[in-house]
């Protein structure tokens, strides 16, 4: 997957925006507010932090040795670190983006919820 492939999925969901609060070079995609992914884009090689069910967590840290690993600055129980432009299959990246957005989305109040049409 390519930098700029890894940024259309991203924003690709409602609401969702790209924030720069810690440097130019760090994306940040966030849902109403709620960060769901960090990358640093022009990083090599491609990684992006993801949101990530805790025994989903450990079940693909073992299924992807060295691709997907504990969260870089991140609770390592919450939060993968996943390579983006090596092994992995960009289907199996694009499941584990959009399944840390679901994730967020959950932790929303559900007024919101309801507002981005995931009930």
């Amino acid at each position: 997957m390519s930098p700029e492939d890894l940024r259309d999925l991203c924003l690709a969901f409602n609401a969702s925006v790209e924030d720069f609060p810690f440097n130019p070079e760090t994306s940040i995609f966030k849902v109403l507010g709620k960060m769901f992914a960090l990358s640093s884009l022009d990083g090599r090689p491609l990684t992006v932090n993801l949101k990530c069910d805790p025994d989903d967590a450990i079940r693909l840290r073992g299924e992807y040795p060295g691709l997907v690993v504990p969260g870089w600055h991140m609770n390592k129980r919450h939060w993968n670190t996943v390579t983006a432009d090596g092994g992995l299959p960009d289907r199996v990246v694009r499941e584990l983006v959009e399944d840390s957005y679901d994730l967020v989305v959950a932790g929303l109040p559900r007024a919101e919820r309801l507002r981005l049409d995931r009930p």
